[in-house]
């Protein structure tokens, strides 16, 4: 069995053989060893900069609001969240007018002439209203018009709850998109609907109610007024304060 001495001889000679005659065991040289270790290779100074670029998560460009009202009607698609694709409705009745309007007018749901042409308030009622926007000093394209109904319910009866439940998020998605200053909900189930409140229009109308960063103002929907001419002029001192909230006044 060969010693350990013999065998720490074997291996100095195999060393010797190699051209290596010693170790130096200084504490000083071993600090230097490890000081020349290879070091891992630095970048250069563009490469790094690019790296730490690269690292930094940026942001998405917000989206104006034309591109938020299109991505919320690709959204809703051909909706058949609820009974009322089933029900007679031959197409989705989104919302027209400005993106960035100050003023948006909330009705109830689509007719039959909005059913046809896709468009809300273009029959009667509907004209009806772009007179009163037109006295209001406004066209009909710097305002925003859109329903809390996107479909229209069978022989025009009001909408259902699930209906509501179904179809309401994507007028508050609305909302948000267009942060209008003012919002006119047009009649009883708009206004009760978006107030979550079981008051008669009679008592709602002409009152202000602060509504998700905007100024809400239910008034007497234009259908109502066909029927009830009347009730014209309470509509009129509503848009004039609709108006003077407008001009900050």
């Amino acid at each position: 069995m060969t010693s350990p001495r013999d065998a720490l001889t074997a291996h100095l000679n195999y060393f010797k053989d190699l051209g290596i005659d010693g170790v130096r065991l200084e504490p000083v040289w071993r600090r230097r060893a490890s000081a020349a270790a290879p070091q891992p290779a630095q970048p250069p100074a563009d490469t790094k900069q690019a790296q730490e670029i690269s690292s930094v998560k940026v942001g998405t460009p917000a989206l104006s609001p034309s591109e938020v009202l299109v991505s919320i009607r690709a959204d809703l698609g051909d909706c058949t969240r609820c009974k009322l694709h089933g029900l007679g409705r031959q197409q989705i009745v989104f919302g027209v007018g400005d993106p960035a309007a100050d003023l948006m007018f909330v009705g109830e749901a689509p007719g039959a002439d909005e059913d046809i042409k896709g468009e809300p308030f273009v029959g009667r009622a509907g004209q009806l209203l772009t007179k009163i926007i037109e006295a209001m000093g406004l066209r009909r394209d710097q305002v925003y018009i859109a329903n809390l109904i996107k479909c229209r319910p069978p022989s025009n009866r009001n909408p259902e709850p699930d209906e509501v439940e179904q179809c309401e998020p994507f007028l508050f998605r609305q909302i948000d998109a267009i942060k209008p200053k003012v919002i006119v909900a047009l009649g009883k189930f708009a206004a009760q609907s978006l107030l979550r409140t079981t008051e008669p229009i009679t008592r709602l109308r002409g009152r202000e109610f602060q509504y998700r960063d905007a100024i809400l103002m239910p008034t007497y929907h234009p259908a109502y007024l066909l029927r009830t001419p009347s009730a014209k002029r309470e509509v009129w001192e509503d848009m004039k304060r609709v108006s003077a909230i407008l001009k900050g006044t």
